[in-house]
């Protein structure tokens, strides 16, 4: 499926869905892509990070956590997320997070994936937005999901939350989801690459507020 430039602009102002509170007007939606990129035979806007704020772009942070290397913990308060890595470092994600009557926090585990998911929104949300449809096809320039989705289960129980992309960049370092954990479209590719089937998953509000300044302001550039 290919996205034209007015697909991908459109489809992020009109969607409802996870869609943030208030949306900028379009000229200022437009800003935030630039150009487009391809994955997996779909095309897509590529997010425009010169007029993202540096705090939100990936990068590999000093983090100490007494969680195992491979797990995930999201500071929602602060709006990271944090892929635990080796040597107290940790790759960190700018991350827009549940608006205020839709936070969650607790433990999950990644059970599934899905490459250009399919959303259905669920039975309450098609209730406070009836307009919405029965599902949006993956690769659609309307689906909300993006182009990937990691599905968070507890207990071997599907939660409804999960981490995945977003039509709306500027919501990122944002409480603007109904619960789930929206990436740049960019780095939910990324995460998606580096988290097996099984990875553990922390959320919390207060993550960083309890880490020294070094471990969430030293931080280098990701490769």
């Amino acid at each position: 499926m290919v996205w034209t430039r007015r697909d991908i602009l459109l489809g992020g102002l009109t969607l409802l869905g996870t869609a943030a509170v208030q949306k900028p007007a379009f000229a200022q939606a437009a800003s935030y892509f630039a150009g487009t990129a391809v994955d997996n035979g779909v095309t897509f806007g590529a997010t425009n990070f010169a007029k993202i704020d540096k705090q939100w772009h990936r990068q590999v942070v000093r983090y100490f956590s007494s969680e195992p290397i491979g797990t995930v913990v999201v500071d929602t308060r602060h709006h990271f997320l944090y892929l635990i890595m080796e040597n107290k470092t940790a790759i960190r994600y700018g991350v827009g997070v549940g608006r205020e009557g839709f936070k969650w926090f607790g433990r999950a585990t990644i059970d599934s994936k899905s490459l250009w998911p399919r959303w259905t929104p669920p039975p309450e949300m098609r209730k406070r937005h009836p307009e919405l449809p029965e599902f949006v096809a993956g690769g659609s320039p309307k689906n909300p999901l993006g182009p990937r989705a990691m599905y968070l289960h507890r207990d071997g129980v599907d939660t409804g939350y999960r981490f995945h992309g977003t039509l709306e960049p500027w919501s990122i370092g944002k409480d603007a989801s109904s619960g789930c954990i929206r990436m740049f479209n960019e780095d939910a590719i990324d995460l998606y690459q580096r988290c097996p089937i099984g990875t553990a998953v922390q959320v919390l509000p207060h993550i960083a507020d309890q880490a020294p300044p070094a471990e969430v302001s030293q931080a280098t550039p990701a490769e």
